[in-house]
């Protein structure tokens, strides 16, 4: 089978890299020619663990090619994902004007039945208006169909995420799009990976509905956080004896300085967005996103409330990205957190594993950046850990003590024992635990 992928982000060259990997014929198009370029010399645009050999593996086997060609990737595939952005307008909701212009170029280039598939993040239905929009710029006719096939991707695990998914969601009214989409699925499908067929209005809710979920999870364990500080138990602890509950699970029960990324924040505002317009509230959600943004507040008000004024205060500042294993500074708390300690008067000393270039492009200037956690800390009032990279979960604290002009450790990943840490020195603050 021969596949398009138009948009060569983290979504569609994920899933174009993977479906490579199965032995799908696929073509990436995007309209950035310089990313073509890269992509063709072996360069991988963001920082996604085992992405890169996958690519260079099939680039080199044939089975994965680039193109600016838009009508390339159309004319010679039968099934198109549109893998483009939707980023949030300034009420919430999804802009989707980059999936409406794919849409119609798709029109303008059928030369025979194809499935267009919605890879995106996209409201409820879209697919529907994607049809009509389509159907409305044919220029030399051609049968089509609709289907909704969201991602469930994490970030930092994307590849294991496509090869060994919790489910494959496919939405469509034709059995025929269904029939292809699942054979194309087909190596999952032999591994027993649930698929879940519906039409695609409940397929393109289903994306939003998980991670509004997840995130309450999130902002439900950080409120929590704030209630054990009051009286004096312990959020990890307290995590740990609801998530043995098979009904609730451990996952995503983890305090810390609220979540970022380019899903949750927006996908969470998305959905509220789309209730209101059609008349309701979602309440639940509403507070998860309120919670999230006082909770990226609270760390500062920590380092204040410990430190006092913090003006002519440097701070090593460890983990920028919104999680580890990924260069995503996307809505990252680090970028709240660092705002606020500099409005303050305080002095910045960044150091993350992959995120830096990235990190340069949104906090402000004058941050100062490092290629190594203890030059950060050198001579430095504190430290504050802001994601947990492997290589920060095991800091010689002899060393960083020694490096500090006073021992002040803010860990809002809650990494290191609190016991230790004070035994060891440092005057020391997590997320919720005494």
């Amino acid at each position: 089978m021969h596949i398009g992928i138009i948009g060569t982000g983290y979504v569609g060259l994920v899933t174009g890299a993977c479906f490579a990997e199965f032995g799908v014929n696929v073509i990436c198009a995007d309209k950035d020619e310089a990313k073509i370029n890269s992509l063709k010399a072996g360069e991988i645009p963001f920082y996604e663990p085992g992405l890169e050999e996958i690519v260079a593996k099939n680039v080199k086997k044939g089975f994965l090619n680039f193109t600016t060609k838009l009508s390339d990737a159309v004319s010679q595939s039968l099934v198109v994902f549109i893998a483009v952005g939707t980023p949030p307008r300034g009420d919430g909701s999804a802009d989707l004007s980059f999936v409406e212009e794919v849409a119609k170029e798709i029109a303008l280039n059928l030369n025979g039945y194809k499935v267009i598939v919605t890879k995106s993040t996209v409201p409820v239905g879209t697919g529907r208006k994607l049809k009509k929009l389509i159907r409305e710029n044919l220029k030399n006719g051609g049968e089509f169909d609709v289907a909704s096939n969201p991602e469930f991707l994490r970030e930092g695990a994307a590849i294991e995420d496509f090869m060994r998914p919790n489910r494959i969601v496919i939405g469509s009214e034709s059995p025929q799009a269904a029939a292809i989409l699942k054979d194309l699925y087909n190596p999952l499908y032999l591994l027993d990976t649930p698929f879940v067929l519906t039409e695609i209005e409940t397929a393109e809710l289903i994306k939003y509905a998980s991670n509004a979920f997840l995130a309450t999870k999130i902002s439900f364990i950080n409120e929590l956080s704030r209630l054990c500080e009051k009286i004096g138990a312990d959020v990890g602890i307290v995590a740990k004896g609801m998530g043995l509950d098979k009904r609730i699970g451990p996952k995503f029960l983890h305090a810390g300085p609220g979540f970022g990324g380019s899903c949750f924040p927006k996908d969470t505002r998305a959905i509220i967005n789309l209730a209101r317009e059609n008349g309701l509230e979602l309440k639940l959600i509403e507070s998860s996103v309120l919670v999230n943004e006082e909770q990226k507040t609270l760390m500062t008000s920590k380092i204040k409330n410990a430190m006092g004024p913090l003006s002519g205060k440097t701070f090593a500042v460890l983990g920028l990205s919104f999680k580890p294993n990924t260069d995503d500074m996307r809505e990252a708390p680090a970028i709240d957190i660092i705002c606020e300690l500099m409005k303050e008067g305080a002095m910045i000393k960044a150091f993350d594993p992959a995120a830096v270039a990235q990190a340069k492009k949104v906090l402000p200037p004058g941050v100062a950046y490092f290629t190594d956690p203890y030059e950060a800390a050198n001579e430095a009032d504190g430290v504050v850990l802001l994601t947990e990279w492997n290589e920060l979960r095991n800091l010689d604290m002899g060393r960083i003590q020694g490096l500090l002009n006073s021992p002040y450790f803010f860990d809002f990943r809650n990494i290191y024992d609190p016991e230790r840490m004070r035994a060891a020195g440092f005057k020391y603050c997590s997320v919720g635990r005494c």
